[in-house]
């Protein structure tokens, strides 16, 4: 489904942030990004997204496939509609709007009013939280409910590849095994998912396959049972 192509990245033209990184993330499939910080993972995602311009960043070497289709020549609106979603990390909510409103502005690019109900009807489903604070400004909500409307506004626009940064970060271990709940529930549903996460128990437990990133680069890939096993890679470049 997605096909990164050695691609290199640098912001404000200085030193690549992001130096010959390929993978793949197939249809279906669960494909987890994980290194420290400064490795380089969030900018893979917004070279997906685009929105590197936004971050001062270009992509200098490379391509960026999705259905066989470059991409990395689009605006990040064009992304969207082509069913790619980003759900940024920080929630980055309209905190003066409601929840209802929230996800209004999730769906403000479909096209088809049947499929957004539907999707509305969805993330209700997989979050009963949300069905229950619909009125409630989103500035309210816990930090927990907060990261559950962040990823059910980008599930409003029903896409085929959802990029998940940091979607554990902050919250409690109860909070944390919820989202885990939520990244499965979609990954059996047959959604694809690029998963930016530093939580390694829950990285290795949701997805199939794993990269490990360290300085802009791609040092070890494998399945995640692998990775599991590797007590070198796990030690070496995620302090674990």
């Amino acid at each position: 489904m997605l096909l990164i192509q050695d691609i290199t990245v640098s912001y404000h033209n200085v030193e690549p942030a992001v130096r010959n990184v390929s993978l793949e993330v197939p249809d279906k499939g669960v494909v987890a990004l994980l290194g420290a910080n400064g490795a380089g993972k969030t900018t893979i995602l917004r070279a997906i997204s685009g929105l590197l311009k936004l971050h001062g960043a270009s992509l200098v070497h490379g391509a960026i496939l999705f259905d066989n289709e470059r991409i990395d020549r689009l605006d990040a609106t064009q992304i969207v509609q082509r069913g790619i979603i980003q759900v940024l990390e920080g929630r980055r909510l309209f905190g003066e709007l409601t929840v209802d409103e929230n996800l209004r502005v999730g769906a403000i690019t479909a096209r088809d009013p049947a499929a957004t109900r539907k999707a509305y009807e969805r993330v209700m489903d997989l979050f009963p939280r949300l069905r229950e604070r619909r009125e409630i400004r989103a500035g309210k909500l816990s930090g927990g409910e907060q990261q559950m409307l962040a990823i059910a506004r980008a599930l409003m626009t029903n896409p085929e590849l959802l990029l998940m940064d940091e979607p554990t970060e902050g919250l409690a271990p109860l909070l944390v095994r919820e989202v885990g709940r939520v990244i499965e529930n979609l990954k059996s549903q047959g959604l694809s998912i690029l998963l930016v996460e530093q939580n390694l128990p829950l990285a290795l437990r949701v997805c199939d396959q794993v990269h490990v990133l360290s300085r802009g680069r791609i040092v070890h890939s494998c399945s995640s049972q692998a990775l599991w096993e590797n007590e070198e890679i796990k030690s070496r470049y995620l302090g674990f």
